[in-house]
């Protein structure tokens, strides 16, 4: 017998929910099916997303999809479109997985994940074009020098690329294990310098709506670990600023940022910085003064080494993740009175799965 304070419209409830679910899927099956016959075989349903993050914990996408193009991307916008799916079904761009943390129950949408295709690097002579022309670089030391990389890019293989090819600049990209579209998407950066230091232009494509096209980097409003790009727009092409320098220099540089980070710096699943830096404090200060360092809650621990970082076990729980992050959250707020904002992107969790952080601390053991 049911309780008195169950409601008779349950039942109707999850059968509408399972009837959404239905829909979904018959609207994920029509967006497959439209794809150009090139991307098609580069489509799955029922996709492994947690494991190609560097948390290494989370569910599936109900769809994935490997863009290789301009093209290919243009060709899911129009499957996207024609089917109605933009309007119905989330849509998520997979760069390096650097910076995600996806739920335990994964994607209810299409996931593109930009290939090798997209991650092509050039050099764009911007000031001295009797020098070398479009495809070479000045000779002159000091001179300007924009480098368009693609979105697929890793940050780390931009950096190094540019140092051995005489380009100074781009160092503080090594230490960072995202692309270069990700990092149009969260201003990344570090070692004193971010993308808005360096973006002048970029091609993006909009998967759901009307924007993308070749645009200023004014257009993004880059801020501290933010940008106006969607979450359905998908970063082509990036063209960045550097200038003509001594290559062992930069090599130098690059050696010392890589020590710096492993000294500091947790190896290991993590997405790096749980937390951006609050104005003029340190987000593993605060973490470290609330007593958190080291805290374990299931198969999540915040990093002894740092305190701004939560690492997850082999076989791990993304909840275990979220909970540990929320339960520091409100514990630095009440401690503090400063409310941490999220510097991992969550996805598949839901609205407001950190809830409010003025909420009592849960009981954890320390």
């Amino acid at each position: 017998m049911m309780p008195d304070h169950v409601s008779a419209e349950a039942p109707d409830a999850r059968a509408c929910q399972a009837f959404d679910e239905a829909a979904r899927r018959e609207v994920l099956a029509e967006v497959l099916a439209a794809l150009p016959a090139r991307v098609r075989p580069r489509a799955r349903v029922d996709a492994p997303l947690g494991a190609l993050t560097t948390y290494r914990v989370g569910g599936n996408a109900a769809a994935l999809v490997d863009a290789e193009s301009e093209d290919d991307l243009l060709g899911l916008r129009d499957a996207l479109v024609s089917s109605g799916a933009a309007g119905q079904v989330p849509v998520l761009v997979l760069g390096k997985g650097s910076n995600l943390l996806v739920a335990d129950s994964g994607f209810p949408g299409v996931v593109v994940r930009p290939g090798s295709g997209l991650a092509a690097l050039g050099g764009l002579d911007a000031e001295a074009p009797g020098e070398g022309g479009r495809a070479g670089l000045p000779a002159v030391s000091g001179a300007a020098v924009l480098v368009r990389a693609g979105g697929a890019l890793g940050l780390a293989v931009l950096a190094r690329r540019t140092v051995d090819a005489g380009l100074r600049g781009l160092e503080w990209a090594v230490g960072i294990p995202g692309s270069v579209g990700g990092a149009l998407k969260m201003n990344a950066g570090g070692h004193g310098a971010d993308t808005a230091s360096c973006l002048v232009r970029y091609r993006s494509v909009d998967l759901v709506g009307a924007g993308g096209g070749e645009s200023e980097a004014a257009r993004l409003r880059l801020g501290y670990r933010t940008s106006s790009l969607g979450d359905a727009e998908v970063v082509v092409w990036a063209e960045l600023t550097t200038i003509r320098g001594d290559p062992e220099t930069g090599r130098a540089l690059i050696s010392e940022i890589v020590r710096w980070r492993r000294e500091h710096q947790p190896g290991g699943s993590n997405a790096g910085s749980v937390f951006t830096n609050p104005p003029g404090d340190s987000a593993g200060r605060l973490v470290e003064a609330a007593g958190m360092k080291g805290l374990r809650l299931g198969t999540a621990q915040v990093s002894e080494k740092h305190a701004n970082f939560i690492q997850a076990d082999d076989g791990g729980k993304a909840a275990d993740v979220l909970a540990l992050m929320t339960h520091v959250r409100r514990k630095v707020a009440a401690a503090t009175g400063v409310v941490l904002r999220p510097e991992v992107k969550l996805v598949g969790f839901g609205d407001d799965p950190l809830g409010d952080a003025g909420h009592a601390p849960m009981e954890v053991d320390p």
